[in-house]
């Protein structure tokens, strides 16, 4: 089983460890659904895409033990957190589940890494991508999001037919206020884990109003004057498939983000709007490829060695711990359900 470690109620007394030159990709799960095959996925992606770095799994509590295990089996790192939780509002959110999302939160506070990507459990990479660790330090890199499927009908943008993907097609309307900033979809990012960040967030999301979309809206707001855009090749989100084809060249994209409803490629059955496109059809196709190949299967070998492993993560983390002075401050703790 892998290692059960809780990082919550600590703090270290530095911004950033001078000691952490090393790097991770970073994904998050909650509950004992099926996106546990979209994190399995995702770890034989970027062993296809012959990433030179590991994969970190931020899992919930409730994530069950025999996920973990395969988890551990196909050569990622599991890290357990505690789930985050916003102030209590009226918000109705874009989709029920965002709210486990401010969960992910917690991993800023991975400060063993100078630097990761986050990507959602429920993408693929398709080429290396590596070389965004090189990004130069101090900004938040992702890529622009789209404001035309029917799940943003309550926003500004929508009502009006905003859209940053298309500036020119529609203006933004100055009687609603200010022209929002650059959006960026949450789904992937490259960041720096910092404890003072971190702290800062929490303390943030306890004075924030809860918006739409939960976590993605927070982050937005709180890193906008660092927010740096990247190609959509780093984060296909589907709908700009139909959306704005125009502005993807399919044949370079490195990343793809299954987020459109019936496009998770493990539940996938063709039905859905939009899901009978040859494209959805054949990127769908491409992650089973990958899924199912066994020669990407990661083989730990004996039980020792995996033993061997687990005791040396957690000496890694024993020795960042061990600077751990004061409690990260008050936040509500809840349980959260499946991931959707």
């Amino acid at each position: 089983m892998a290692p059960r470690i809780t990082t919550t109620n600590t703090t270290v007394s530095t911004v950033k460890s001078a000691t952490a030159p090393s790097r991770a990709y970073v994904t998050f799960l909650a509950g004992n659904g099926d996106y546990v095959k979209g994190v399995v996925g995702l770890a034989k992606g970027l062993r296809k895409a012959k990433s030179k770095y590991p994969l970190v799994v931020a899992v919930l509590p409730d994530v069950p033990a025999n996920h973990r295990q395969i988890l551990v089996s196909q050569g990622c790192i599991v890290r357990e957190i505690e789930p985050v939780h916003p102030p209590e509002n009226q918000t109705r959110y874009a989709m029920a589940y965002y709210v486990i999302n401010y969960s992910k939160l917690r991993i800023w506070e991975f400060v063993e890494y100078s630097k990761m990507i986050y990507l959602d459990g429920d993408i693929q990479v398709f080429e290396n991508i590596d070389h965004l660790f090189d990004y130069p330090d101090n900004y938040f890199y992702a890529v622009k999001d789209c404001f035309c499927e029917p799940n943003w009908s309550n926003s500004p943008q929508y009502k009006i037919g905003y859209c940053q993907q298309c500036p020119d097609k529609v203006q933004w309307d100055n009687s609603l206020g200010p022209k929002p900033p650059l959006y960026f979809n949450a789904g992937m990012f490259v960041y720096e884990p910092c404890l003072s960040t971190y702290h800062e967030l929490l303390s943030t999301l306890k004075t924030s109003t809860p918006t739409l979309f939960a976590e993605q809206d927070f982050l937005n707001n709180f890193f906008k004057d660092k927010y740096k855009s990247i190609p959509s090749n780093y984060n296909l989100v589907l709908a700009m498939l139909w959306r704005h084809p125009e502005n993807i060249e399919l044949d370079k994209v490195k990343v793809v983000h299954y987020c459109a409803n019936g496009s998770k490629p493990w539940r996938y059955n063709g039905e859905g709007e939009n899901m009978e496109r040859e494209d959805i059809k054949m990127l769908v196709k491409k992650w089973w490829d990958i899924y199912n190949d066994e020669s990407l299967d990661y083989n730990f070998g004996s039980a020792a060695s995996v033993e061997a492993r687990n005791g040396t993560e957690q000496a890694n983390l024993r020795s960042f711990k061990a600077a751990l002075l004061s409690e990260a401050g008050d936040v509500q703790y809840v349980t959260a359900p499946s991931a959707a």
